[in-house]
């Protein structure tokens, strides 16, 4: 490690009392030695990182780190604050902060050090060494694993450490090729060598050896696996030689991953998921007691996850089929497990509905605008046009405007079942689909719409939790997750639909629909406001997602009423205004903002023109109380004036692009420029009230303007 971090690379005195500023001395550091090319590029993909999931850990330690096109090799630098800085630990500031940058296409075997680091990161006799360090030279000799004279308590004498100090040559097995190596030479050496053969063999003779541990398999992983991946695996592994169990950790970090061997994890009593993204090949692990959590919940209570797995054994609590589909696929999902262990429930039902709009949006999206392209061409007769299966002249603009609105017809069919049937997938993985699919279909059938759809996932989804857990002989596994779950679920989920809860839920979801036709005047007015102010509450969260959802709901019919397309047009326009009133602002005031905001503000124009809110979550991020109080104010003013011209919208996305599918266009694009001359107007008198902070105002070396500043590496969010 010591091309990666030297003494001029360590701050010992680190006076930053935010974690912003931590990372910027830090990263100021790493820019001064050429490791890092653009200063407010890096700090941008680390504070992205940084939003991503809070990077402090308990005992008083903050890694920020990230990948980044701007560092043009591995490196770390580390501060030690007196005072300490809050990086969201659970137990308080942190007081030792390691800062690492990795270019964005870093070689594996640097990526192994930095993992190496990140488990010397879970040793106490290192961090008191650290702590204790009398200078720079000192802290870095500790860090890359050399023990200068009374430092020997640093990071090479750990207890099944191999070979992670001097120059990393041994960190692989104590990175990914954790999976099955590292510390599994301490701490599992009967599971590696021989899985579950020698339990109770008697052809070696042995003093009284006593019963076999329990056995336990884990993955861990992050979303930039640099550092929490590997620290989690340490954390699993010590917990486990504590309480006499024996732990295998597969490391699935940025340097790719070693699978554990199938007889490992075949002797396993439990597996342990600790991640934050997909785990790949998830399938193997199926059939066995499971916890499934956050990468964070592993290093900070790993003895709490080994108990859970032991109590769940004990209970005879088995997982059914994976949930990221074919073996090797990985496939990310917007909800990979129901929740994490200790998540009020609240928050688990949060994201389970947002695995079902995540999912019903793109349904939402290519349905209505067909529908509004057939429209467009063919006139609003077109929905009485024949079937083109009966009637298709290749010549004639009407069949073509007839098959864009059938196919689109076809699509929207789709969005109450895809909507119960991923809420239900968020709730209990792949085994939910198949009820969740079919109460989504009978509330179509049964005229409970939109409510109906939400009814039947979450019910779908309790429904496959209840059966699974069950206790099941192991013989009849196996075909639990194809035919008895399938089965059972669909069955008690069609009877609920039909015959318990299908009325009610028609009856209000009728009730809700006669509301919205009876809206005129001022309460139209209020409800565009209202609407307004969610969807720019959180730009593209959950508060702007059942805005939107509430919106798509009202058009997702063959014939939309007047009150749902003009709540579907009060919604996009809102939608628009933050992204655009941060171009704008950006534009007629830049020296208020600094070279990554001004460069953001360049692409905001077209993300706020194509309807994406999330354009404007750089600024949020940098600024949420000037930012989004403004924002709410534009939208909720864009909202009342939509319904107030009576703007009418049969297309759910697309932004000025489906202006000439508007109805009243001309009085449509002036509620969204009203709402954004407000928005631009209340950031700019906010932005100039405040005081200057050193290291955010636009200027250049030498102190003035630099309007040409390099462009920033923050990555632009998608589409919701």
């Amino acid at each position: 490690m010591s091309d990666m971090i030297t003494a001029d690379l360590v701050d010992l005195d680190l006076s930053a009392d935010t974690k912003e500023a931590a990372a910027r001395a830090l990263a100021e550091r790493m820019a001064a030695l050429g490791r890092v090319t653009d200063l407010e590029g890096f700090l941008a993909d680390v504070a992205a990182r940084e939003a991503q999931m809070p990077t402090g850990l308990d005992g008083g330690i903050g890694i920020p780190h990230c990948r980044s096109e701007h560092v043009t090799e591995p490196t770390l630098a580390f501060g030690r604050s007196a005072a300490g800085v809050d990086f969201g630990a659970a137990d308080g500031l942190a007081d030792l902060i390691f800062l690492i940058a990795a270019p964005a296409g870093a070689d594996d075997a640097h990526l192994t050090i930095l993992s190496s680091l990140a488990r010397q990161l879970m040793n106490a006799e290192f961090t008191t060494a650290l702590r204790s360090a009398g200078d720079a030279a000192a802290a870095a000799a500790l860090i890359r694993g050399e023990e200068p004279a009374g430092a020997d308590a640093g990071a090479g004498d750990r207890d099944g450490a191999g070979d992670e100090d001097g120059d990393g040559a041994g960190a692989e097995g104590g990175s990914e090729a954790g999976s099955v190596g590292g510390q599994d030479s301490v701490a599992v050496p009967a599971a590696a060598s021989a899985g579950a053969v020698t339990v109770g063999s008697d052809e070696t003779p042995r003093p009284a050896e006593p019963a076999r541990p329990f056995r336990i398999v884990a993955v861990t992983s992050c979303p930039t696996g640099i550092a929490h991946t590997y620290m989690a695996a340490e954390s699993l592994e010590n917990a486990g030689r504590e309480e006499g169990v024996e732990v295998v950790v597969e490391t699935q970090g940025s340097a790719g991953f070693t699978r554990l061997d199938p007889a490992v994890i075949a002797a396993a009593d439990g597996v342990i998921l600790a991640h934050d993204v997909a785990v790949r090949e998830k399938d193997r692990f199926a059939g066995k007691p499971t916890v499934d959590t956050g990468v964070k919940a592993a290093i900070n209570r790993p003895g709490e996850l080994i108990g859970e797995v032991r109590d769940k054994a004990a209970r005879g609590e088995f997982t059914a089929a994976a949930a990221d589909g074919p073996a090797g696929s990985g496939a990310a999902t917007p909800v990979e497990r129901g929740g994490e262990s200790g998540e009020g429930y609240g928050t688990k039902l949060r994201k389970w509905l947002m695995s079902g709009v995540s999912y019903m949006v793109p349904f939402v999206a290519a349905g209505g605008l067909l529908i509004a392209l057939g429209f467009a061409i063919g006139g609003y007769e077109i929905n009485k046009a024949p079937s083109v299966m009966d009637h298709f002249t290749w010549t004639q603009a009407d069949s073509w405007a007839a098959l864009l609105f059938q196919i689109g017809g076809v699509a929207f069919a789709f969005l109450v079942p895809v909507l119960a049937g991923y809420i239900a997938y968020g709730m209990a993985d792949r085994p939910g689909l198949v009820p969740g699919f079919v109460g989504g279909s009978i509330a179509l059938t049964i005229n409970a719409g939109f409510l109906g759809g939400l009814a039947a996932g979450l019910i779908s989804g309790a429904v496959v939790l209840a059966i699974q857990r069950v206790p099941i002989p192991k013989a009849l596994r196996g075909i639990m997750p194809v035919v008895v779950i399938p089965l059972v679920s669909a069955a008690v989920v069609g009877f609920l639909m039909f015959v318990v809860i299908g009325k009610p839920i028609a009856s209000a979801q009728k009730g809700m629909t006669d509301w919205l036709n009876g809206l005129s005047g001022a309460n139209a007015v209020l409800l565009g406001a209202l609407l307004g102010l969610m969807m720019c509450f959180d730009l593209g969260g959950p508060v702007n997602k059942v805005a939107y959802t509430f919106a798509t709901a009202g058009i997702a019919v063959a014939s939309p009423s007047d009150s749902a397309m003009k709540i579907m047009a009060a919604v996009m326009a809102a939608g628009m205004v933050p992204p655009l009133a941060m171009a704008l602002a950006t534009t007629v005031r830049g020296r208020l903002f600094n070279a990554a905001e001004r460069e953001n503000g360049k692409a905001a124009w077209v993300l706020g023109a194509s309807f994406i809110s999330e354009g404007a979550i750089p600024f949020a991020a940098a600024d949420p109380l000037r930012v989004i109080p403004s924002s709410m104010v534009g939208g909720a003013i864009t909202g009342a004036l939509s319904m107030a011209f009576g703007a009418t919208l049969r297309a759910p996305h697309g932004g000025v692009f489906v202006v000439p599918l508007i109805g009243n266009p001309l009085l449509y694009l002036v509620a969204i420029a009203a709402g954004v001359c407000v928005t631009t107007a209340l950031v700019i008198v906010l932005k100039g009230l405040r005081k200057p902070v050193a290291g955010t105002s636009a200027q250049g070396p030498g102190g003035g303007a630099d309007p040409s500043a390099p462009t920033p590496g923050a990555k632009q969010p998608v589409a919701a």
